[in-house]
């Protein structure tokens, strides 16, 4: 469902990835929101899940070093905020006048964050392949962005029937589930066969390093754009490496603002006002004649 404002382009809608990159701490998610609102961004994203459901006993009680034990499952829990610290989160978010909201991995997840007033839903690329969960997520009504990362033709036709018989707005992110992207792997060209295909907005969901291949999607008239952001790279966790910091945050949306305000409207044909004093000074010679 493409969803346009009249005679202009979609104004773009960005969204900067908190996920997990936070590490269960709620002074450095605060300050992520923080940097988030300062860079000019429209939303901040975390992710929630409900450990037990989204892994088996098997995967949580392998071995895995972290800053909260040894386990899969100790580091698991280490990640995930409460119920206390996402209403802090939520009453943050307000103050600084940001919007939240989050990607849920399983029913009990999307059901938590039911109880916030919260206008929008994230799919993860790993979930488009949950049929039941998508339409679990189409009952809400909210305005919900599907990655496509790892995803099939077939996958995704599955998806958009659900939230097409659902009459729930979406937009589609391209996305590739590679962290960091190699630049090779962006494939940016299929954003356009996505709109040409599905008839309806489509954004970039990006997991490169760098600002480029953003910038590049953007001059494919994106309707959103997605990056995980960091206050450092060297920090503890699997996205890191594939986040932009603070300096890389700036110029992002510093960028893309220009970009916004020079893609402009339509002027063939029209001699702008600011161009009408300079024709008549370099024409003055031919129209004497």
């Amino acid at each position: 469902m493409v969803v346009e404002l009249p005679g202009k382009m979609n104004k773009l809608f960005s969204i900067a990835e908190i996920g997990i990159n936070h590490n269960g701490d709620l002074k450095i998610a605060k300050e992520m929101i923080s940097r988030a609102k300062n860079c000019g961004f429209n939303s901040v994203k975390f992710q929630k899940r409900t450990i037990d459901l989204v892994y088996s006993k098997e995967i949580l009680s392998q071995f895995r070093e972290s800053p909260w034990g040894k386990t899969n499952l100790e580091q698991k829990n280490g990640l995930e905020f409460n119920e206390d610290q996402y209403k802090e989160i939520d009453n943050y978010c307000k103050e600084l006048k940001i919007e939240w909201f989050a990607s849920a991995w399983d029913i009990k997840s999307l059901e938590f964050l039911d109880t916030f007033d919260l206008n929008k839903n994230k799919i993860a690329s790993a979930m488009i392949v949950d049929l039941n969960f998508l339409k679990e997520v189409a009952k809400r009504k909210k305005h919900t962005f599907i990655s496509t990362g790892m995803s099939t033709t077939n996958d995704i036709d599955n998806a958009v029937k659900i939230f097409e018989d659902g009459n729930c707005t979406y937009e589609l992110m391209h996305s590739v589930s590679t962290y960091p992207m190699k630049i090779e792997n962006a494939n940016l060209i299929t954003i356009k066969h996505l709109k040409e295909k599905y008839k309806c907005n489509v954004g970039y969901s990006g997991h490169e390093s760098g600002l480029g291949v953003s910038l590049a999607a953007f001059g494919y008239d994106i309707s959103s754009l997605e990056r995980h952001i960091t206050l450092d790279r060297s920090m503890y966790g699997s996205d890191q490496s594939a986040s932009l910091e603070p300096k890389g945050m700036n110029l992002l949306m510093k960028y893309i603002n220009e970009m916004q305000i020079a893609r402009g409207e339509n002027s063939l044909g029209k001699i702008l006002d600011a161009e009408l004093p300079i024709a008549e000074k370099l024409r003055a010679h031919i129209y004497k004649k």
